[in-house]
């Protein structure tokens, strides 16, 4: 086995060897439940759930850690008299989770809550305090960024070269400095402080990453993930104050690219950012998916009708075969198991290698439908048992029952009665031999971009799969 991933912190992609060879820990920044998600949120989100996904498969166990941060200064601001800020968090929250259910991607082992863990960062905080890491200003805690010579070691960058911290400069030693805790400012709720040894106040967003993952996974795991815009200052930081501390912290850095539409970058001033509800209302989930997972997870993905119309139209290839060979495989056990082609599992372990993984599986379509063209049966049942098992590792398998609503099976078999009746009249024409009525019927349906297919066992129809 060998599994290969890039890792940010080297730039360079390098073997993924977890500290237990049968167990994978690790840990992905989730969302700040300030308002809803959109497309961007979807592909990081997937992106890991891929990656967990293969991990799963070469190593056995994963522990996967994606937390919610609840308290932040936008959650504070977006809160109304009529909604709170935790009622806000929570109702953002839900959103979150109903549009990463709905295009299949796992839930976490574990979900903290950053307000779950409040005693866990005063901890954090007291020991960098205590190291001379930290240092407490007019009841705020800064990290002393000057004190730790590996800051900006993730990045690659040098103190003088980077930015200021945009945290308040109250008391602060070094623009550079960040807040490990922020003391309570006038006007915030009183439900949004706790009380800590420098005063009433609220964590920092970094420290809360640091804290949480140890909790659930322990001072060092084995692989960090989030977005590409998270690496500065967010994981730098996490990086530095948990090393400070004394900690191993995580030994792989995975980072997802970022998402544009239409060839530009998402913007509310442009006004181009795309809800993922809106999409997901637009379109089936399951395309939704595809379309997000076909580029490789570290190259930014450009969003666009074009791109869900082909991704919708891969779809169709992949269902139509699967239609196709299980009506031939009826009465053997297609479902038994079958082993991954080679070419599938070298492009997974090679950085997950999405895109090299799904040419393996339309090869494998290619040759199957082939296959049912030429009756060959076992050859169709070995490629439709490959199929499955290639795009149930993706999530993206069509016969798995999470991609059948109760509506859409409402809308199928309406659809199905229609067009079996249609057939039936075509069959009754043939029998007949009114050869014009029965091409009539046909082109009627083709035109609808329904193929028929006839067989030893009968007419079989399927959508845009011809």
């Amino acid at each position: 086995m060998n599994v290969r991933l890039h890792d940010s912190s080297t730039q360079s992609v390098r073997a993924f060897v977890p500290a237990d060879p049968r167990h994978v820990t690790m840990y992905v920044c989730g969302p700040t439940v300030q308002s809803g998600p959109h497309i961007g949120h979807l592909r990081g989100a997937l992106a890991f759930d891929l990656l967990r996904r293969w991990l799963s498969q070469r190593f056995g166990r994963v522990t996967y850690v994606r937390n919610v941060t609840d308290i932040d200064d936008k959650v504070l601001q977006n809160a109304t008299a009529d909604e709170p800020w935790w009622a806000l968090a929570y109702r953002i929250e839900r959103e979150f989770t109903a549009a990463y259910e709905a295009i299949g991607i796992l839930p976490p082992t574990y979900e903290p809550r950053a307000t779950a863990s409040i005693p866990q960062m005063i901890e954090l905080i007291e020991r960098l305090v205590a190291r001379g890491h930290a240092y407490p200003a007019e009841g705020s805690v800064y990290f002393d960024v000057r004190s730790w010579s590996e800051y900006g070691v993730l990045t690659n960058q040098r103190p003088d070269a980077m930015d200021s911290s945009p945290d308040t400069d109250a008391g602060k030693r070094d623009p550079l400095d960040f807040a490990l805790w922020k003391a309570a400012k006038p006007g915030e709720p009183d439900d949004a402080r706790w009380d800590s040894p420098w005063g009433a106040g609220r964590p920092g967003w970094h420290i809360e990453c640091s804290a949480m993952s140890r909790r659930y996974l322990g001072p060092e795991f084995d692989l960090h993930g989030g977005g590409l815009d998270l690496r500065f200052p967010h994981h730098e930081n996490e990086r530095a104050q948990s090393t400070a501390a004394g900690d191993g912290f995580a030994r792989h850095w995975v980072h997802n690219g970022l998402v544009t539409v239409e060839g530009q970058k998402m913007s509310k001033s442009i006004g181009n950012v795309i809800l993922a509800a809106d999409l997901l209302a637009e379109r089936d989930p399951l395309v939704v998916r595809y379309a997000l997972a076909a580029a490789h997870y570290r190259s930014n993905l450009d969003v666009s009708a074009k791109g869900l119309d082909e991704a919708e139209a891969a779809l169709g290839r992949i269902r139509g075969f699967v239609e196709r060979a299980s009506r031939l495989a009826t009465g053997r056990d297609a479902d038994a198991a079958h082993p991954l082609p080679e070419a599938f599992v070298a492009a997974l372990d090679d950085d997950l290698g999405v895109p090299q993984a799904l040419a393996v599986v339309h090869d494998t379509v290619r040759a199957g439908n082939a296959a049912v063209d030429a009756d060959e049966t076992d050859a169709a049942v070995a490629a439709l048992g490959q199929v499955s098992a290639m795009t149930a590792i993706l999530g993206l398998d069509p016969r798995d029952p999470q991609w059948r609503t109760a509506d859409t099976s409402v809308e199928q078999e309406a659809l199905d009665a229609l067009v079996q009746t249609m057939i039936d009249q075509r069959a009754r024409a043939r029998a007949d031999k009114d050869w014009a009525s029965a091409d009539r019927i046909r082109d009627a349906i083709a035109a609808a971009g329904i193929t028929l297919e006839d067989g030893p066992a009968g007419t079989h129809w399927s959508v845009g799969h011809g």
